[in-house]
C-alpha cells in the first residue's frame, strides 16, 4: 500500500484528501465528517429518467459525488500522461462519523462507493493486478503530479 494524504490539485485551491495505491488499483478517497445516516434515494427509472441522490441525514450531498468524479478524472489523466493508463482508478466517499447501520449500509452511486473507513480498507486490500514495483511507480508519479497541500 502507498498512501498520499492531502494533495493539492495544481492551479486550483482544492485538494484531494487521500490517494491510495493498492494491489487492485488507485483509490481516490474524499473523507467527510457529517452527522446522520448516509442513504441513496432513487426516483424514476421505468418511465422517466432514473435520478440518484446522496442524502446524509436530511442533507442533500449529491454535489460531493460530482467532486469525487472530477478528482478521479484528474488522477486518471495524470496516470495516462505517465503511460499508466491501464491502471484502474476508483472513487470513494468516506463518511467518518456518520450513523452507519450495524449490518450493510455501504452503497454505490454513479459508480462511486459510499462507505466508512474500515469498509474502505476492505476494498483497497483486495487482490489485483498491480505488483509492488508498479505500485511504487504509480505512487511516485502521483506524488509529483499532486504536491502536498
Amino acid at each position: 500500500m502507498h498512501v498520499l494524504h492531502d494533495r493539492r490539485i495544481p492551479r486550483t485551491r482544492t485538494n484531494i484528501d487521500h490517494i491510495v495505491v493498492g494491489p487492485s488499483g488507485v483509490f481516490v478517497i474524499d473523507a467527510k465528517k457529517y452527522q446522520g445516516r448516509p442513504s441513496l434515494r432513487v426516483e424514476g427509472g421505468l418511465i422517466r429518467a432514473r435520478i440518484e441522490t446522496l442524502v446524509v441525514g436530511s442533507r442533500d450531498c449529491t454535489t460531493e459525488v460530482d467532486g469525487v468524479h472530477k478528482q478521479v478524472d484528474l488522477v486518471r489523466s495524470a496516470l495516462e500522461f505517465a503511460d499508466l493508463g491501464g491502471i484502474p482508478v476508483k472513487g470513494m466517499l468516506c463518511f467518518v462519523e456518520a450513523d452507519w447501520p450495524l449490518i450493510g449500509g455501504d452503497f454505490t452511486i454513479a459508480g462511486l462507493r459510499v462507505l466508512w473507513p474500515k469498509k474502505a480498507a476492505s476494498y483497497i486490500v483486495q487482490p489485483g493486478s498491480v505488483d509492488a514495483a508498479t505500485a511504487e511507480h504509480i505512487h511516485r508519479t502521483l506524488a509529483s503530479s499532486f504536491p502536498s497541500a
